[in-house]
């Protein structure tokens, strides 16, 4: 909770700052615009969280939404192919990439970076394979399938809820409960303290570790999908380039420790909030666009500074009771 706060406390100093250096930044418009990207974002993030508390890391997730924006369209539009049919393909595509990663690293004990960094290559080079490096989009044919990403809920004459907000919202509710509320949740969270610990408890470990890879391939193509409709035009090559630095440096920045054990589905997506937050304040003060990725390697390393200072004095506090 106190990280939550902490994380909230800086959303809202960026948030004020920005709105006083800049009046456009409070324009319907750009808070719309703001929210949409937050709840694209928060949506991959939150995958994200499942591994991250697991003790493992995921840095396919933006070769993941590159070949789910260049397979949706080009399934849709080149082949024909019912929009049921389409959705039923990815989706089982998507359970079997999640599936392979998490027996990759239980049954064959690889490690997390070293399995996710080959699906980042290995997923991005299909994409470009499968297209032809040809840029693919939905055309007009599909506009009302469209407005899942560029839609939005109306509140005022002037301003409505993005439908990728409400969705991140939904989706993070129920993300929310299986963390602090089913078993599996908390079976994730002891096995992030320690796996041999939670294994010796009676904890199947490796069901854990698959369940969470599952979950954050399947939450990368939904934001794949959400992605490729908003911008309605996929360039194979570049698609969601860097886009799981987003999912981790919002996770991280929200509370998940990177040893695992540690993690709250409220703090990601406020995470995810300040990175567009800050994104949103760069481009509307007029700063150059080119210390966007500075601004999240800073903020990465900020989180695991935190992390380890915040370790460092728990681990001290409790050897002094402990004496």
């Amino acid at each position: 909770m106190r990280k939550n706060l902490g994380i909230l406390g800086l959303l809202v100093a960026v948030f004020v700052l920005t709105a006083a250096l800049e009046p456009n930044f409070l324009t319907a418009y750009n808070l719309q615009n703001t929210l949409r990207w937050t709840g694209l974002f928060g949506i991959i993030s939150i995958g994200a969280a499942f591994v991250i508390i697991t003790g493992g890391i995921d840095l396919s997730t933006g070769s993941v939404i590159a070949l789910v924006g260049v397979l949706t369209p080009m399934m849709l539009v080149g082949a024909e192919w019912p929009l049921a049919l389409v959705l039923l393909m990815v989706v089982a595509l998507l359970l079997v990439l999640g599936l392979l990663h998490g027996i990759l690293v239980t049954k064959l004990s690889l490690q997390p970076f070293v399995v996710t960094l080959c699906g980042l290559l290995f997923y991005r080079g299909l994409a470009r394979w499968i297209s032809g490096d040809q840029t693919q989009g939905f055309g007009a044919a599909f506009e009302g399938l469209r407005q899942l990403a560029i839609g939005r809920i109306v509140i005022t004459d002037s301003f409505g809820l993005p439908i990728p907000f409400v969705v991140m919202v939904g989706l993070a509710l129920i993300a929310g409960a299986v963390l602090n509320y089913t078993v599996w949740g908390r079976y994730m969270l002891a096995l992030g303290h320690s796996e041999e610990a939670a294994r010796y408890s009676g904890i199947n470990t490796d069901r854990m570790i698959i369940l969470a890879y599952i979950i954050a391939v399947m939450t990368a193509g939904l934001g794949g999908l959400l992605f490729a409709l908003d911008v309605n035009s996929v360039q194979p090559a570049v698609h969601g380039n860097f886009y799981e630095l987003y999912a981790i440096a919002a996770a991280v920045l929200g509370g998940c420790s990177l040893r695992g054990g540690e993690g709250s589905i409220l703090g990601v997506v406020i995470g995810a909030a300040v990175l567009r937050l800050l994104y949103n304040a760069i481009n509307i003060l007029g700063i150059s666009t080119q210390l966007e990725f500075a601004i999240i390697g800073a903020v990465i390393l900020i989180g695991v500074i935190a992390d380890e200072f915040v370790r460092r004095v728990t681990s001290s506090r409790q050897v002094h009771r402990a004496a």
